[in-house]
């Protein structure tokens, strides 16, 4: 980070404010370019602090773009193929992904994995991996579709970021129902949630906020990740309670 440079000072302390993000255990790198873009550079612990340093970094008013370089520091270091195999397994398992045709890049060559066609076909995913970021190309047929998808990849070990570029065909209106209904599924489709159905999910805006009673903190943790997981939520409060 420039010491002379005031948005850079500014955007810092908003950043050592924040309480998802640990700056002393993950120093993020700060530069600004000359048209006054930001670049973030480094590791960080969760998709919750990535999440909020774009977040923070983008709606300061001096900053006229952010370049995302950041990576969340994976609890498991794997290889790109064990990454790749540990999706293609999730998404073939995933009961609302079976219309879909999903494909595989693979030693530079595109593998068929599912096939799915006709007036049913509910989506067309191309998976590719390299350096532990997942990224999803393709179509669709619904945001919730393209969401789902995005968390499967972030639930595999060792993946440092996943690049959601699944279009959605045809075009649908995203709306705070549509992010409740996504993150629902998700809850209901995560083994380390036995009781969805006792969490509440409230959405307005991209910001997600969980309500209700699970068994242990780390259910809580759990919810509130797949929370951040989902494309374009922006912020998660969690009031959860922990109790039997």
């Amino acid at each position: 980070m420039k010491n002379g440079n005031s948005t850079l000072k500014t955007v810092w302390a908003a950043l050592e404010r924040e309480p998802h993000i640990n700056l002393h255990r993950w120093p993020v790198r700060l530069d600004m370019t000359a048209d006054n873009a930001l670049v973030v550079e480094g590791d960080v612990e969760s998709v919750a602090a990535k999440k909020r340093v774009l977040e923070i970094a983008g709606t300061t008013p001096e900053v006229r773009g952010v370049v995302d370089r950041l990576h969340v520091a994976p609890s498991e270091h794997k290889g790109d193929g064990e990454i790749l195999d540990g999706l293609k397994a999730l998404l073939l398992d995933a009961r609302e992904l079976k219309n879909c045709t999903l494909r595989v890049m693979k030693k530079g060559q595109t593998i068929t994995v599912q096939e799915a066609g006709g007036e049913d076909a509910s989506g067309d995913i191309l998976v590719s991996v390299k350096d532990g970021v997942v990224t999803l190309d393709g179509w669709a047929i619904s945001l919730t579709h393209k969401r789902l998808a995005g968390v499967l990849a972030w639930w595999v070990p060792g993946c440092r970021d996943v690049l959601d570029g699944l279009e959605v065909s045809p075009p649908e209106q995203d709306n705070d129902d549509e992010i409740s209904d996504a993150l629902s599924l998700v809850l209901e489709m995560d083994p380390m949630i036995p009781h969805p159905e006792q969490i509440g999910i409230h959405s307005r805006n991209y910001v997600v906020t969980l309500e209700g009673l699970v068994a242990s903190q780390t259910e809580k943790d759990r919810a509130e990740q797949d929370a951040w997981c989902l494309f374009a939520v922006d912020k998660v409060i969690n009031h959860l309670t922990v109790g039997r």
